[in-house]
């Protein structure tokens, strides 16, 4: 690739990566944010200022490059976009600009809507117990772009993908790439469960003979996925097969029969749930696709200890535990950490509302929660949609849900954070919202 002048749009993250790889190549970069400089931390404003740059629009200077990157936030429908389309310019992602100009080979790609950041670590970790130098990337952790020129330092690439990532590539080709599955999420931006699914779909679109593609048979939108001319690999937790990976709930373990090889794997030891051990079949097909060893897959199942944020345990206190599932942006990453859990619950829920439904969550509610304390935008229609399904109790803030449940709760029972909805009203991130409620959790303690 021999590009002369590039635009980056959007100065998140990624962009800044994508911005800094382009300029080590000798290309001149221009940056446009359409967030004015009151609303970008002071440190990205920094970076940002060391480029030709723009605030709080999306101007025709961008028309003036012979590449567009676009930051996985910015929508691909711009009016600034669709004249760059008439105009022929290319428009990449960040992830396909690292993968056209990093040379990455062996690359493992994890799509999905929920388990993604859980399957990728584990995968990760599965490959680094089989002693492979293995880059985890992308979604998670840094960007791919920060790691062009360093590919020969790398035996695999194990990379977490976005559907808004996955609606910017072009040639992006993984030797596996997976899809965990697909609940209503982010319909903001695709409209339609069909138009996600396309989205998630991309991410086989340029797999060869040679490539494998790992699909959920459970799940009845990634069965029916159009993988081209990839290998197919299924997994399942409901059912047996003679051909892929699936959970033997006679027996508790996981089996196996991938390309001529057969065995059994233990259940994860440190992850709690049925969508957990799907997870593990997820990573342990992508492992065995990638030629990694059984007994090394085994070993990473019996040590992997799980990750920040996910039905993460805090500490007890009082005999009252408390956890932190504050990546459970969604309605059904809810429903599956209720799923996981066996004591009495306390159920903190809200913030950004996403636009589904919560009665989905009633059932489990209604079996397994004491109360629900309610915080952020969405406090009055998740009350509308769950109606009685258990007392609940206005907080406004996560310090007061946290104070009000802790006052409630007897000693075997357990407070849950795993809010249904996004965090973007009261904080930063999902990560920011996990890391304040662990705050608020150990003032309690002292």
């Amino acid at each position: 690739m021999n590009i002369s002048r590039a635009a980056v749009l959007g100065a998140g993250k990624s962009g800044i990566s994508a911005a800094r790889a382009l300029k080590k190549m000798g290309t001149t970069v221009f940056i446009s944010d359409s967030r004015p400089a009151s609303e970008i931390a002071p440190q990205s404003l920094r970076v940002i200022r060391r480029f030709s740059h723009e605030l709080g629009q999306h101007s025709e200077k961008i028309l003036a490059q012979d590449l567009i990157v676009v930051s996985p936030g910015i929508h691909l429908d711009l009016p600034i976009l669709k004249k760059a389309r008439k105009k022929n310019i290319e428009i990449l992602g960040e992830i396909e600009l690292g993968w056209q100009l990093g040379g990455f080979k062996n690359v493992l790609a994890v799509t999905g809507t929920n388990g993604k950041t859980t399957t990728v670590s584990l995968l990760g970790h599965m490959c680094k117990k089989a002693g492979l130098k293995t880059l985890v990337a992308g979604n998670i952790g840094s960007p791919l772009c920060d790691y062009i020129g360093q590919a020969d330092r790398f035996e695999r690439t194990v990379l977490e993908i976005s559907s808004y990532q996955l609606e910017s590539s072009v040639a992006f080709r993984p030797d596996v790439a997976c899809v965990l599955n697909l609940t209503a999420d982010h319909l903001e931006r695709h409209h339609t469960l069909r138009g996600y699914s396309l989205a998630k779909q991309r991410i086989f679109m340029n797999q060869t003979t040679l490539d494998y593609a790992v699909l959920n048979l459970d799940d009845a939108w990634c069965k029916k996925m159009s993988t081209g001319n990839a290998n197919r690999i299924f997994f399942s937790t409901n059912k047996s097969l003679k051909a892929g990976v699936f959970y033997d709930r006679k027996f508790k373990k996981i089996r196996f029969s991938v390309d001529g090889k057969k065995g059994v794997l233990p259940l994860p030891a440190h992850l709690p749930g049925l969508h957990n051990i799907e997870n593990a079949c997820a990573a342990a097909a992508m492992a065995l696709a990638s030629k990694v060893p059984p007994a090394a897959i085994a070993k990473s199942l019996l040590t992997f200890k799980g990750v920040e944020h996910r039905i993460e345990t805090v500490l007890t206190l009082r005999g009252v535990g408390f956890i932190n599932d504050s990546k459970a942006t969604n309605v059904d990453s809810t429903a599956k950490a209720l799923q996981a859990l066996h004591q009495p619950l306390w159920l903190i829920l809200g913030g950004q509302d996403k636009g589904s439904p919560y009665a989905p969550l009633k059932p489990l509610i209604k079996k397994k929660v004491k109360g629900i304390l309610m915080i952020g935008e969405a406090a009055k229609i998740i009350e509308k949609g769950l109606g009685k399904a258990a007392p609940m109790f206005h907080c406004g803030t996560l310090d007061r849900a946290v104070s009000e449940a802790f006052k409630r709760a007897e000693s075997g029972d357990a407070i849950l954070l795993s809010p249904a909805c996004a965090s973007f009203d009261q904080f930063k991130n999902f990560e920011d919202r996990g890391n304040r409620f662990k705050a608020f959790v150990r003032r309690l303690k002292s």
